[in-house]
């Protein structure tokens, strides 16, 4: 299993338009992904755009990945540098 933190940058956090390029991006991996809000302690899966948008992720916040399966050591490394580009 691989994990990925990250600080959430944007002044508007984990909103709609990233957050749905995040779940299709995330959706590509055969590995499966949950997402947390490590403020909240909320998880979701990181492929359901509904999930994603329910864990209310603001600028500051701090988010981790986990990442389990066949491809997990590419997802960890694509969707950090997504995050990194975009959040």
């Amino acid at each position: 299993m691989k994990t990925v933190n990250y600080a959430i940058t944007d002044p508007v956090g984990l909103h709609a338009r990233p957050a749905g390029i995040f779940v299709k991006k995330a959706a590509a991996y055969k590995s499966t992904i949950t997402i947390k809000n490590a403020e909240t302690g909320k998880t979701a899966d990181a492929k359901r755009i509904m999930g994603v948008m329910s864990l209310g992720v603001k600028q500051g916040n701090r988010i981790e990945l986990s990442i389990e399966g066949e491809d997990e050591a590419v997802a960890a490394q694509e969707l950090e540098v997504f995050l990194k580009e975009n959040l």
